[in-house]
């Protein structure tokens, strides 16, 4: 092989030079997990904020839903307890809400399993610890997405969400996909990964597969848009989130109820 000329490698040196810097800056491009920079469809309307409505009394199967979203998004099923990747999955109400202390709604959902999955939160403190701008805010809808790509494994966003929402790849997770989606990429070890709230499908108007499948117990919609229906369900019901001492505002709202005479 020849061997490279000092100019040469002096320009080589350059470049790279260049596309780290260029790693680090702001205006790089992101490509969350499914491919592809994040857009929108021409004719699909601006968003606020994404956000969910979650009404565990119309839910039948939480498992169900879980694996239907990883069969779809190549989660892999990975046995050992502490390796496990999850984008939603099934928490007791006690786990979930250890910082409501309201007697009434301990008593009536302590041991109830609720949804669990990212809560997309408007002030997301996994965002600002990432050093590679992995984990990012999408402009359009506030979606917490994640590329891939970008990701060195670092698991500074796992120590900085507050809610268990991330999941770490700890072995090869192509090993343990049950049934592989050709239509969406794999991951590899070392990286995160958690829930992208079927951003792809919201880019074409389609509903995001735990809602689609969820009989109506999952709703889906803009925040700030005081007419939409996610809006109208959080004002005429009684609603919790998770951690809102955190100051992340999360953005999944859960429908919770008392017995008759309790307040």
């Amino acid at each position: 092989m020849e061997n490279m000329s000092r100019r040469k490698f002096l320009k080589l040196g350059a470049l790279s030079a260049g596309l780290v810097t260029l790693a680090g800056c702001a205006t790089i491009k992101k490509t969350p997990v499914g491919g592809g920079e994040f857009t929108t469809s021409s004719a699909e309307e601006k968003v606020g904020k994404w956000g969910m409505f979650i009404d565990m009394e119309k839910i039948d199967d939480i498992d169900a839903i879980a694996k239907i979203c990883h069969e779809e998004h190549n989660v892999p099923n990975v046995p050992e307890t502490n390796h496990q990747v999850k984008w939603i999955w099934a928490e007791p109400f006690h786990a979930l809400f250890h910082d409501i202390s309201h007697e009434g709604l301990q008593e009536k959902y302590n041991d109830v399993p609720f949804v669990t999955t990212c809560n997309h939160c408007r002030k997301p403190v996994c965002v600002k610890v990432c050093p590679t701008q992995a984990t990012f805010q999408s402009e359009n809808g506030g979606l917490i997405l994640q590329d891939m790509h970008r990701c060195i494994g670092c698991r500074n966003c796992m120590a900085a969400c507050p809610y268990g929402s991330r999941s770490f790849n700890f072995v090869e997770p192509r090993d343990y996909i049950d049934h592989l989606n050709p239509e969406y990429p794999t991951r590899m070890k070392g990286v995160v990964e958690k829930c992208d709230f079927c951003y792809d499908r919201l880019a074409k108007g389609e509903t995001p597969l735990c809602a689609e499948n969820s009989n109506g117990g999952i709703v889906v919609g803009d925040l700030d848009n005081e007419n939409s229906e996610i809006s109208k369900l959080i004002r005429e019901n009684m609603t919790i989130v998770r951690g809102e001492s955190y100051g992340t505002e999360p953005c999944c709202y859960y429908k919770v109820s008392l017995a008759e005479g309790e307040a």
